[in-house]
């Protein structure tokens, strides 16, 4: 007999402390569940590569406008970074030859424009947004260097990697 109390007993615990582990793997899911509807509003995070723009032709420069842009930024005047990196392009940029695309609005379109107005062409409002949508821009900011016959040859998101490599070619 006190075999059979002791298995009855032993059988109780193992499910007594199967019972809490269930428990405790629910709690987790509904966490996990919780969790994920959260992030389902989210958009997801992905690497930019900019490379596909390479090749491509910028609209409007296959006219025969002269000087033709080198140098090309897309800003937005709702991105921080582009506020960071506007003095960068200015400093960067050479009159006549520079082109700045800022889409966006507000004061702080207009503390962008200033950034880089004296230093290159800009062009913003809906012609700039129309040439965003154009290339597929979805990041910013963007730089682009461009041959002479106004075909994409390099572009990346720092100015100074954009730089380094132009130094290098």
């Amino acid at each position: 007999m006190p075999f059979l109390i002791a298995a009855v007993v032993l059988v109780g615990v193992l499910c007594l402390f199967d019972l809490l582990l269930t428990f405790a793997v629910l709690r987790r899911l509904r966490e996990h569940a919780a969790e994920l509807e959260r992030l389902a509003g989210e958009p997801r995070t992905l690497p930019y590569d900019p490379s596909f723009l390479i090749g491509r032709t910028l609209p409007g420069t296959a006219a025969n406008t002269e000087p033709r842009p080198r140098l090309v930024a897309f800003f937005d005047a709702g991105c921080d970074t582009c506020h960071e990196h506007a003095p960068v392009f200015a400093a960067a940029a050479r009159p006549g030859t520079s082109l700045a695309f800022i889409t966006g609005a507000g004061p702080q379109l207009r503390s962008l424009v200033d950034a880089v107005g004296g230093a290159a062409t800009v062009v913003s409002g809906e012609d700039a947004d129309a040439i965003v949508a154009e290339l597929g821009i979805q990041a910013f900011p963007m730089f682009l260097r461009l041959d002479a016959d106004g075909r994409i040859t390099q572009a990346d998101m720092d100015l100074e990697r954009l730089a380094e490599t132009a130094a290098t070619v």
